[in-house]
Parts: C-alpha cells; structure tokens; sequence
C-alpha cells in the first residue's frame, strides 16, 4: 500500500518468470554463454580463407581455425579436449594425432605419397586414391580418376597441422569433404584408413603401400580389402549404412 510502483513491478516480474518455459536455467544459459565465449577466444572460424573451385578451403592455415597464440599457453591435454569439444558439434571429421605416430606417417608419406583405400558399400566395395599434397591428403574416388584423369576433383582432404608438435607433442587435424559424395561416418572410415597403413608396425601392412606406389604391377586390390576387414574397419562401417537405411 506504501509502495504501489514497486509492487506492480514485483508483479511483472514474477508474471514474466510464469512465463517462462519448464527448464529454463540461468545456470544454463551461463555456461551456453561461456561456451560461446571461449569458442570466440580460442577459434578464428575462418576468417579471411578462400574458398576453391570445387567447395574446399583454399591455404587453410591452422591460425584461420585456431588462436594458436592463446592455447600456446594450454596443455597438450587442454588443447586436444578444445579441439575436440568444438568440432564435435561440427558435421565433419577431426582428430588429434600423438607427434610420433604423425612423424612415421609423415615420413613415409614422402616415400609413399600415394595409396589405395576401400570404402565399404552396401554391395562390396568403392576405392578411393588418397594422394598427399604437403600436409594435406586428397581422397578421389578411383571411378572419377579414371573417367576425369588428373581433372578429377577432391571429394574429401584431410589437413594436418604440425604446429604444436614439438612443443605440445601433438598433430590436430580436420576435414572437408565434398557432401554429395560421402557423409560422415564414410569419411571417417577413410580417415581411420591412413595410420592403419601409413603408421602400423606391421611391415606387412606398410609393404602394401610401398607396392603401390614402386611396383604398381605387383599390387592386388583384394589386400587392402583383406586388411581392412582384419583391422574391424570395415565391419564397423556397414551397421551404419544399415541404420541409415532403416
């Protein structure tokens, strides 16, 4: 009776918090809030890249992606949990890749630049060439390369980034992928695909790829298939499809 104006206004208040919908938490949009900051303090979101004919980033440099100067400051732990916090809410492929093991690819990828790889479909197999370009790997389906030649475009490329790996033991890498031709879970088979044959202790498997590349002749198309249904690859692949399906 003393205060009308501030009654009326308690009254507004608690008549907006009524409306309000069941759940709404301002703990939760705090933390949405804080997660939308530390994106904006540690991603650059790709500024100032370009883009190339057939859809893919042109010079994509880990400092158009990441504030490589702030995680600078970050553990290896750190950084590969921000890694993969932020592209685990992206349609795409990413990983962070221990310094050794992307030292074994790496060097034998300069060896081996090229190699085979099968993706399973719903009836047998489609191959795909990964051809490495520096620290970016190039995947075209074999069927393109032999209808379009050295025309053929990308339809996924990896992109490795070495920045951190002295000093953080670590190797991030992403992914672009051309999405009328492969979707997720076909391009992180393709993925999984290159440590299998680039960073595997069994020379085996590694001889495969010097085959390929040295003596082409001797190569057989049914040993990568062999190799990958022996590592899980591939069976992990179909009940996917199968599901995509249903």
């Amino acid at each position: 009776r003393s205060s009308p104006e501030v009654f009326e206004s308690r009254m507004e208040k608690r008549s907006e918090v009524k409306k309000q919908p069941v759940g709404r938490s301002k703990q939760g949009e705090f933390i949405r809030c804080m997660e939308e900051k530390a994106r904006q303090i540690f991603f650059a979101e790709g500024l100032g890249t370009k883009t190339s004919k057939g859809g893919f980033t042109k010079d994509k440099t880990l400092d158009s992606i990441l504030n490589v100067e702030m995680v600078k400051e970050k553990s290896a732990e750190e950084i590969k949990q921000i890694w993969n916090q932020y592209f685990s809410a992206k349609d795409t492929v990413y990983a962070v890749i221990p310094a050794e093991k992307f030292d074994l690819m790496w060097k034998r990828a300069q060896k081996c630049p090229s190699f085979l790889y099968a993706l399973p479909r719903k009836e047998g197999y489609e191959f795909f060439v990964g051809q490495w370009s520096g620290t970016e790997l190039h995947f075209t389906s074999l069927i393109n390369i032999q209808t379009q030649g050295e025309t053929a475009p990308s339809q996924l490329v990896l992109y490795h980034y070495p920045e951190l790996q002295k000093e953080k033991g670590i190797v991030l890498m992403t992914a672009e992928m051309d999405s009328k031709f492969l979707v997720v879970h076909e391009a992180q088979c393709l993925a999984n695909q290159v440590p299998l044959f680039y960073a595997t202790d069994r020379s085996e498997t590694y001889e495969l790829v010097e085959t390929f590349n040295h003596r082409s002749s001797e190569f057989k198309y049914m040993s990568v298939i062999a190799e990958l249904e022996q590592s899980g690859l591939g069976r992990e692949l179909r009940p996917s499809q199968a599901s995509d399906k249903s």
